[in-house]
């Protein structure tokens, strides 16, 4: 049929309309007649097309699942680097990342810096006296670092060890004893009760010491967080030092790592000159660069796997056409438009690719979500430990993977549906009805 358009479409597609030559009408009819075709064509292999199905959604379970494997290996390293220096945003003189001594300290909180750390979305803060020091038992003596801190804000900073293991945490800031971990109990050969000596620098440069008695041993998922760290109470701490109620470090915390917001930009500018306000990936720019590349890294690895399965669907696809060739030279003949031959083989594509997505999805998230609680790695928690990674793994499901997998599927879908449309489109109609196919 022709119209006065010059559009030239199927009389099989054509729907009679009420008034004048309905050319919109047509298009539309004839396009809503190839989305039909398509999904009837789709079947009349059922057995390849259920094959193909069947590598779409493995393949799409697997950029799933190693996309939330590896975002919950990323996020492990992160929370565990912010443990080890808690809070997602940290104060300090402007001077102390490179001395850190007493020396370079700064005063409590007051005035505009203190209604800013109290202000929402900031949720926790804290402020400590952080230095390196020496502890010595009877048998053996170890550098640590020496943390001075008011236990009740760092439970709100959830910066506190995980668990004690024997005795007690701190009473409070002036609390004269000590928490140890246990992995550094062991290699001082101490134990609960006993004292050990603590020795730093004041801010004149000279020996301070103090003995303290251990009141409690706690462990954490990584040993070197036990080997490293000593909590004490920070105005026993302050005192030990002669620095009045000056602090060395402030931490806060929103409680979402990934968002800091315009809250960091607001504590800048009340934190005075003398302070340097740092956010956690400048802090530790290892685990800063990890969080940057993890959506690329994901990215790439979506596409490597999906071009792995576009061979088998451009495959499926050419079979497809050359099953057909006789079919498609008749819909030539009878006036189908390339184009429209164009959206048939391509709707087949897209209606393949989205059963597959739906299948994959949904057995991502029946096999994901059950292991969010933990994967116990235990078997290999020592090589992990070097990448900041406790005993227990634990996938992360994100919803912006999911989108992140469909996009992938049907963009590089589409495009390897291009190739068998186009050549479908080249055929010759009299040849093609010679053919016997």
């Amino acid at each position: 049929c022709i119209c006065r358009a010059g559009c030239r479409v199927s009389s099989a597609a054509v729907v009679p309309v009420a008034s004048g030559c309905g050319h919109e009408g047509r298009v539309m009819s004839a396009t809503n007649t190839a989305f039909k075709l398509a999904w009837r064509n789709l079947w009349r292999n059922y057995r390849r097309t259920l094959i193909m199905l069947a590598a779409v959604s493995v393949g799409v379970w697997a950029m799933i699942f190693m996309t939330a494997m590896m975002r919950g290996m990323t996020d492990q390293v992160i929370a565990n680097s912010l443990n080890l220096l808690p809070g997602e945003v940290q104060i300090h003189h402007v001077d102390y990342r490179r001395d850190p001594s007493v020396a370079n300290r700064l005063p409590m909180p007051t005035g505009a810096l203190l209604v800013a750390l109290s202000a929402p979305p900031i949720e926790a803060w804290a402020a400590r006296v952080r230095v390196p020091a020496v502890v010595a038992s009877e048998r053996g003596s170890r550098g640590v670092v020496l943390l001075g801190i008011d236990p009740t804000a760092e439970a709100a900073l959830e910066s506190l060890p995980e668990t004690i293991v024997e005795g007690r945490f701190l009473n409070g800031s002036d609390d004269r004893g000590v928490v140890i971990g246990a992995s550094l109990a062991r290699r001082l050969e101490t134990d609960l009760g006993k004292r050990i000596v603590l020795m730093s620098q004041d801010p004149a440069n000279n020996v301070a010491d103090r003995g303290a008695r251990i009141v409690g041993i706690y462990t954490a998922r990584l040993q070197g967080s036990e080997d490293q760290f000593i909590y004490a109470g920070r105005t026993a701490t302050q005192e030990m030092l002669k620095i009045g109620e000056s602090v060395t470090e402030i931490a806060a915390t929103a409680h979402d790592y990934r968002l800091l917001g315009a809250w960091y930009t607001q504590l800048v500018d009340v934190a005075g000159p003398d302070a340097e306000v740092l956010p956690w990936p400048q802090l530790d720019t290892f685990t800063g660069s990890m969080l940057e590349v993890q959506d690329g890294f994901a990215l790439v690895f979506m596409v490597v796997v999906f071009l792995a399965l576009s061979f088998g669907l451009v495959n499926t696809m050419v079979m497809a056409v050359f099953e057909r060739v006789r079919e498609i030279g008749l819909m030539q003949a009878l006036g189908m438009r390339p184009g429209l031959i164009v959206v048939q083989l391509l709707a087949e594509s897209v209606y393949l690719l989205l059963i597959g997505l739906l299948l994959g999805n949904a057995l991502a998230w029946l096999t994901i979500k059950p292991l969010e609680s933990g994967i116990d790695i235990s078997s290999v928690a020592q090589g992990m430990e070097m990448m900041a990674i406790g005993s227990t793994l634990y996938p992360a499901l994100a919803l912006q993977d999911m989108l992140l997998s469909t996009m992938v599927v049907l963009g590089l879908g589409l495009l390897a549906g291009l190739l068998p449309a186009w050549r479908a489109t080249r055929l010759d109609p009299i040849a093609a009805l010679a053919s016997h196919r």
